[in-house]
């Protein structure tokens, strides 16, 4: 089987939905996943139901940064080491041909904010194994994702309840 590349990518929600239900497809189907998760380090249902299937592997921060707006040199600092170490793990488990599905979680945030290796995330794009299937999400894809993907899905923010309505994120429904 001949991997593709995905993109999900917008303003709208859904973006990391769409890929934890790709995951979990493959993953049903003995499929080997790894989801790589950037900018994110805060508990969410969906990383505790991910984290009980045995052919899924999770690389995200191990503590919640806030938004990357809010931190200090020191803390873009570190989460820039804990991003590169997270996709480095990842790739080395690639390179082993031990990975069937590879999500980049939120890369296209963290690639524009130049807190991740961003050689080794381009290197990957234009060189991936032939088998493996690649997800990257986020906003503001830059075009390098958006030339080589082969799947391009934009989420649209029709309305929302944060803007419409003041309702911030719910427990269970949006994390």
């Amino acid at each position: 089987m001949s991997g593709l590349i995905h993109l999900y990518h917008g303003d709208g929600k859904g973006k990391t939905t769409a890929a934890i239900g790709l995951s979990i497809r493959a993953a049903g189907n003995n499929m080997n996943v790894i989801f790589v998760q950037f900018l994110k380090g805060s508990h969410t249902g969906e990383m505790q139901i991910l984290n009980n299937i045995s052919n899924i592997a999770i690389f995200r921060n191990s503590k919640d940064f806030g938004f990357l707006k809010n931190m200090s040199a020191h803390q873009i600092e570190e989460i820039t080491e804990m991003h590169n170490s997270n996709l480095y793990a990842a790739l080395e488990i690639v390179n082993q041909n031990q990975c069937d599905l590879l999500v980049l979680d939120e890369v296209c945030a963290a690639f524009n904010s130049n807190v991740i290796d961003k050689a080794s995330i381009i290197h990957l794009i234009k060189n991936k194994p032939d088998s493996l299937e690649l997800v990257l999400t986020g906003r503001n894809p830059d075009k390098i994702f958006l030339e080589y993907a082969d799947y391009i899905t934009e989420m649209k923010n029709g309305k929302h309840p944060f803007s419409s309505k003041n309702i911030t994120a719910r427990k269970g429904i949006e994390y």
